[in-house]
């Protein structure tokens, strides 16, 4: 039994009751009928699957939810809650079990960053980071590095950040400045890395540096820890949302370096940068998916109990039909991220393009429909006790980061103009 429908003015923040009332609507057929059952996120998954999305959905609505505004307003980067969620395996989602890691599928992670950020979609996007940056040293790191890192990352008792954006280069990063010079075993790195996610909080960096000459040929992969000789962070940045976590420069005056922390040969840094953004844009529209999801049941839930003319909004066939439009739209985004993040698991020749397009539509689309879910609100929406905005705050910069939208029209002009 669903609990009692809360009046138009009550807040999301400290409203346990709501929380509930979305856990519920979030499970589809079983929690209500209609809208929630049309857009059951749960739809195609197989009993695996399901059992996750509970998992994450629960974590959301019990662990997240109740505190989002607060952490956003605050500027809290809610460590010990992250490491709750790592407790259940979402700190290392698709790294292998050998050094902590959770084993899943990249369509796996798709679901569990999209349920998780229907609680708070900032948190969940560092999370997102975080696991990027794990699975770039599992995979490229040798046993050592794997061994030395993972398993504190893994269950986040350490924390990551990946360093590629400079104050020169963000869309051209193949033109990035930041130096290492070999000296014997060590590398000396000059430089400074931009809008960087967790920087000066986290403990473990993902840089990548110019090593040989220009272009993406001379770029290599170095893992810096916090505390390290030369190692310094700009001022916390203010920013629209994004504010559960951190944001700084990440600064290298003469930071020496063993050359036992690079991952793979030198030269190989930019191709694993970009394998990881493959991965980091299903993981970013998987997050956009949960703040659209999550607004589209906040606007069902505005539309039902506000009244305006004598009668419910949702009598007002312009907003039905803008309701089903953002409905729609959801399930469109969902079965395109879903579609790219097999193609990258099944590591299929088009899986990078795929992902491109589903960062690409995914984004956009998402934004619309939490923006369209705030216009829904009224004057409501506007307001920090709601939720809407702040999901509209927290995915605007969905459509910047981990390759810019214009970016990804690029990359799929050039695979369909290659032949």
């Amino acid at each position: 039994r669903l609990p009692a429908r809360p009046g138009p003015a009550m807040a999301w923040r400290g409203a346990p009751v709501v929380a509930a009332r979305r856990l519920l609507l979030l499970r589809g057929p079983a929690g209500r009928r209609g809208i929630a059952s049309c857009i059951d996120p749960s739809s195609g998954l197989t009993e695996e699957q399901k059992e996750f999305q509970k998992v994450a959905l629960d974590f959301a609505a019990k662990e997240m939810a109740p505190h989002m505004a607060e952490w956003d307003e605050k500027e809290i980067f809610p460590v010990e809650t992250m490491r709750k969620a790592a407790q259940l395996g979402f700190g290392g989602i698709y790294v292998k079990p050998d050094v902590g890691g959770s084993g899943l599928s990249r369509l796996d992670t798709s679901v569990i960053f999209e349920a998780l950020s229907t609680g708070c979609t900032s948190t969940t996007a560092y999370m997102s980071i975080h696991n990027m940056c794990v699975w770039m040293i599992d995979t490229f790191g040798n046993e050592e590095q794997r061994r030395r890192f993972c398993p504190s990352l893994c269950s986040m008792e350490k924390f990551a950040s990946y360093c590629l954006t400079e104050p020169g280069s963000g869309s051209d990063a193949a033109s990035l400045l930041t130096s290492a010079q070999r000296k014997g075993d060590t590398y000396v790195l000059n430089g400074s890395k931009a809008f960087i996610s967790g920087g000066g909080d986290t403990d473990v960096y993902v840089v990548m540096c110019r090593t040989g000459g220009p272009g993406p040929k001379g770029i290599s992969c170095l893992v810096l820890e916090k505390g390290t000789p030369g190692l310094s962070f700009g001022k916390k940045e203010k920013k629209v949302g994004w504010n559960s976590q951190p944001t700084r420069a990440v600064i290298f005056e003469d930071c020496v370096v063993p050359v036992g922390n690079r991952l793979g040969t030198e030269g190989q840094g930019f191709n694993i940068a970009m394998k990881g953004l493959n991965g980091g844009r299903i993981n970013i529209a998987s997050c956009s998916l949960g703040a659209a999801h999550a607004s589209v049941l906040l606007a069902q839930e505005h539309l039902t109990v506000r009244k305006q003319f004598g009668e419910p909004l949702a009598n007002n066939q312009y907003l039905q039909f803008r309701l089903a439009e953002m409905a729609t739209r959801l399930v469109a985004a969902r079965l395109m991220v879903r579609n790219a993040a097999r193609a990258l698991q099944e590591g299929r020749e088009d899986a990078a393009v795929l992902c491109s397009m589903a960062k690409l539509f995914a984004t956009d689309e998402c934004f619309a429909i939490c923006n369209q879910a705030l216009q829904m609100h009224g004057g409501y929406g506007y307001l920090k006790d709601y939720a809407v905005q702040q999901f509209v705050r927290d995915i605007r910069v969905h459509q910047i980061l981990e390759g810019t939208n214009e970016v990804m029209r690029m990359i799929v002009a050039r695979n369909l103009l290659q032949g």
